[in-house]
């Protein structure tokens, strides 16, 4: 099943924050970009919609009287910067609530309740925990391996390759191929223990046995390091 999708907001940089984010998830069928209420209704008018992500603070109608004016809304995630508006996106029976800027993890939980609420099994789904402090415990990411969603430990993982539409999870003593896209990873992975080192490589910085100019080794493994991504490695790497 396609979730279509519509995205509503005055400010472009949310709408591609949200847009870059939702690319993640096949399942979702973007339709269109608005930046007012006006556009999104006339969107509305000609497309079956059944969820937008809608910002609160828009010039000439809120969010919230833009949903209050449809006989049937579809499902709502409201996007803004202003907490005040959170009880009153809830009584509009609001999927979810979202505050700006909006980190990806948080978005991740989103989408799991869009998700339940369709009755969707993403094909792209994909978890990052912690355990509490008090528990001395890894953080851990589930990647779905073939048809089962498979618990990985951070630390275990030496680094991450991309291949086309899937990633290649390498870890001491085995190897794990999931349907994902590497810039999901690299956003939920730490950033002060991982680095992308090329567009197809990311590596742990604790795991890291040796470097040069233009290449890194791991597991007595070489990865080249990318033209594009050298300064910034090297200058992670010299405080290593």
């Amino acid at each position: 099943m396609k979730i279509k999708t519509l995205i509503v907001d005055d400010e472009p940089h949310a709408i591609e924050v949200i847009e870059k984010y939702t690319e993640n998830f096949p399942e979702i069928e973007l339709i269109g970009k608005c930046n007012n209420a006006i556009q999104a209704f006339q969107v509305l008018q000609q497309n079956k919609i059944d969820l937008i992500f809608l910002d609160i603070k828009m010039p000439g109608l809120l969010g919230t009287d833009f949903i209050r004016s449809l006989k049937h809304p579809p499902k709502v995630i409201f996007t803004t910067a202003y907490q005040d508006y959170a009880l009153e996106g809830f009584d509009l029976s609001a999927v979810d609530y979202l505050l700006k800027p909006i980190p990806f993890d948080r978005f991740l939980k989103a989408i799991d309740k869009v998700f339940a609420l369709f009755k969707v099994n993403g094909s792209q789904k994909i978890s990052i925990a912690e355990k509490p402090a008090d528990q001395k415990s890894d953080t851990f990411l589930y990647l779905r391996v073939e048809r089962k969603m498979v618990k990985v430990n951070v630390a275990d993982i030496y680094w991450i390759e991309s291949l086309k539409d899937y990633v290649k999870v390498v870890l001491k003593d085995k190897v794990l191929i999931s349907k994902q896209k590497i810039s999901l990873l690299e956003e939920l992975l730490p950033e002060e223990k991982f680095m992308r080192i090329h567009r197809s490589f990311i590596v742990s910085t604790e795991k890291i046995e040796s470097y040069h100019a233009y290449s890194i080794e791991l597991l007595g493994m070489e990865l080249p390091i990318g033209r594009n991504y050298k300064t910034e490695c090297h200058k992670r790497l010299k405080n290593i």
